[in-house]
């Protein structure tokens, strides 16, 4: 038996763009102004303005300001930074700070998941990633899938109560990057990436309309909001944009995985997936995109199994069956006793089943069999087996056969073959933490080369940060968000034919996984 640590919540290398130009949500600008004479009767913010607009055009100087403007501007013996938020009308001034503070220039890149939430301290001046700090969205007392959250708002003080949730998780991940309240305030801007459901409950709007026909947002691009006004501890009239959604079930977060992969400028056509408490799947290329998303996620974050866990400390993550004799050779996060089962760890052993004969094509036990135990019970945290049953299998194949059938439809809709698909993108933590040789075996990824197989990560952190860094990726994520077709699944038949079709393992085609079908045959 062998262990490893937790895994941390990453920005992956592989897509981490090194941007050529950075015009960054807000500016820091030095001020160096002639100390006021009676020659020239101008009032301290008229100079100021009048200085700034020589170089920036139209420059907005909140009343907020105007109060604390004089006092630092005589503190500091007229040397001054200003920090500037452009705006559709032109820029604004947002703060303005003693001394050359030019080289202080924070924001943060968000990302909301409707589990886990993650908040990355950015330089502004150079794109890094200083720190990141991530916690459980607060929201999740409140329901754990996103129309019992919807549900929720529709209660008495229910939209307040999942508002105030997310903004406590992430204002208690930002103490944790800059522990002094004081010091927040040079935080200037922030990005966000979400689902469109979380952006609403974020900004306090009804999300009732989401999960109702005709299914329409209350808003799919939010534009520039302050953090004062949503709550954010940051800089108050710090610049907050959130990434756009297309619709009610694909947010900024899919835009924000499209913008990272560049599947939206490739001429070959690529798969893209996104599999957390919900699935997002989006097929195109340069020339078209067309996407749709539904409940597919729970079983791949422990939701749907007996002793399935988030991977925590003490969840199996990786598991090994050996063919000949049964023995099963496993890993925990976090050197601990384990606890229960994550969705690599059940990925894992869904694959050892299948090429092991365990389980059949149909994902059914053979010989009368109903559980296998993948962790004895003198090695567990609980002392008692940690077991997968036919239940649990069940449960899971249905979230692989929605991927399937969504994947397919979306195929068969746009008129093309699955052999065109030439690259695949997996994003989130499906992407990064599901082992590639697994999930290929039992149909959840495709069978490509394994070099056309990109591990995205955290695509939805990612995009947060170049859109927080680069106008130019501003206005590219909302070209996407124009550009992609979303087909609805919900009450779609043919979606339905193909599902009940699709729960077969790797594939209801196996001409589709020519390298599941050569280790079945050469199997032991």
């Amino acid at each position: 038996m062998t262990y490893n640590t937790q895994k941390p919540v990453i920005l992956s290398d592989q897509v981490k763009s090194t941007l050529h130009s950075l015009e960054p949500l807000t500016r820091k600008v030095l001020l160096t102004i002639g100390q006021p004479n009676p020659q020239d009767n101008r009032g301290d913010i008229d100079r100021i303005r009048q200085f700034l607009e020589r170089s920036y055009g139209s420059v907005r100087i909140p009343l907020s300001l105007m109060s604390k403007i004089p006092k630092i501007c005589r503190s500091s013996n007229w040397k001054l930074t200003a920090v500037l938020s452009e705006t559709c009308q032109g820029w604004t001034l947002i703060d303005m700070e003693p001394g050359d503070t030019t080289q202080e220039h924070l924001g943060l890149a968000i990302d909301i998941g409707t589990t886990t939430v993650v908040v990355y301290l950015i330089d502004l001046t150079d794109g890094k990633v200083l720190k990141y700090a991530a916690d459980y969205n607060d929201q999740i007392v409140m329901g754990e899938d996103i129309l019992t959250r919807i549900r929720y708002a529709s209660s008495p003080d229910g939209l307040a109560s999942l508002q105030e949730a997310v903004l406590a998780t992430l204002n208690r991940l930002i103490k944790r990057l800059y522990p002094l309240p004081s010091e927040t305030s040079m935080i200037s801007a922030a990005a966000i990436g979400a689902n469109t459901t979380m952006i609403h409950l974020l900004l306090g709007l009804d999300p009732a309309s989401i999960c109702r026909a005709p299914y329409i947002p209350v808003v799919n691009n939010p534009g520039l909001i302050t953090a004062g006004e949503i709550g954010l501890d940051i800089s108050p009239l710090a610049p907050v944009y959130c990434l756009p959604s297309i619709g009610s079930f694909l947010g900024g977060d899919v835009i924000g995985g499209i913008l990272v992969s560049g599947m939206h400028q490739q001429s070959e056509i690529s798969l893209f997936v996104d599999i957390g408490t919900n699935g997002e799947i989006v097929l195109g290329n340069k020339d078209w995109l067309v996407a749709c998303a539904g409940a597919a996620g729970p079983a791949l974050e422990g939701g749907v199994t007996t002793y399935g866990m988030r991977a925590e400390q003490g969840a199996v993550d990786h598991v090994s069956i050996n063919q000949k004799t049964g023995w099963v050779d496993y890993s925990t996060i976090g050197n601990m006793p384990a606890l229960g089962i994550c969705g690599s760890g059940l990925v894992d052993t869904l694959a050892g089943l299948f090429l092991s004969g365990i389980i059949d094509r149909s994902a059914r036990f053979q010989n009368g069999q109903q559980e296998f135990v993948v962790v004895p019970a003198h090695e567990t945290a609980s002392g008692e087996d940690i077991v997968v049953s036919q239940v649990d299998i069940k449960n899971f194949m249905a979230t692989k056969g929605a991927v399937n059938a969504a994947t397919d439809l979306l195929i068969e809709n746009v008129g093309c073959d699955w052999r065109e698909i030439s690259h695949f993108y997996a994003a989130g933590a499906f992407g990064q933490y599901l082992p590639i040789e697994s999930a290929v075996t039992i149909g959840l990824y495709p069978d490509l080369p394994r070099t056309a197989i990109v591990r995205l990560g955290n695509s939805s952190g990612e995009a947060a940060r170049q859109v927080l860094l680069s106008r130019t990726k501003r206005l590219e994520a909302e070209e996407i968000a124009q550009k992609v077709t979303y087909f609805e699944l919900n009450a779609n038949a043919a979606f339905m034919d193909k599902f009940v079709s699709s729960k077969f393992l790797p594939h209801t085609d196996l001409d589709r996984y020519p390298s599941v079908r050569e280790r079945l045959q050469n199997r032991v």
